[in-house]
């Protein structure tokens, strides 16, 4: 856990911060090409598809809209094709981000996807059930 201090009006107070840990989940999506698997997950209209019901963009920053419930992201790095990574607007001035890479094996040409975030200990399972739900989804919008 990282310190922070807070100053106060007459003292100063000290919080403690839980540190995220970083979770890496890898998806064989075998059957996917990759130039769909791109759009899917680099273009605001593939990720409404399967990873939020809505995304709007204003310059670089990616609101997330989930049952009436909007999340905004900041478009940290971007290289078509390959990867995408945004930090969450709760996380700003720390490490974590969430990133989503393409991977293709050499020998096999088998495609996939390597999940990036960053949680607190007690939430790693329950990142873990949200993104198997995902890649379900995103699985059946593009047919492996």
């Amino acid at each position: 856990m990282k310190p922070v201090w807070i100053a106060g009006s007459i003292q100063l107070k000290f919080f403690m911060r839980m540190k995220k840990e970083k979770i890496i989940l890898e998806y064989p999506l075998n059957r996917a090409a990759e130039h769909i698997l791109w759009i899917m997950i680099g273009t605001p209209l593939g990720l409404a598809e399967w990873f939020s019901d809505g995304v709007t963009v204003e310059d670089d920053l990616y609101t997330f809209t989930w049952d009436e419930h909007d999340q905004t992201a900041k478009l940290l790095d971007k290289k078509d094709g390959e990867y995408i990574r945004f930090q969450w607007e709760a996380d700003e001035g720390t490490e974590a981000y969430f990133e989503m890479a393409i991977v293709t094996q050499a020998l096999t040409g088998n495609v996939g996807l390597i999940i990036t975030e960053y949680c607190l200990p007690e939430d790693a399972e329950d990142l873990e059930l949200l993104w198997n739900q995902h890649m379900e989804d995103l699985g059946n919008k593009i047919g492996v």
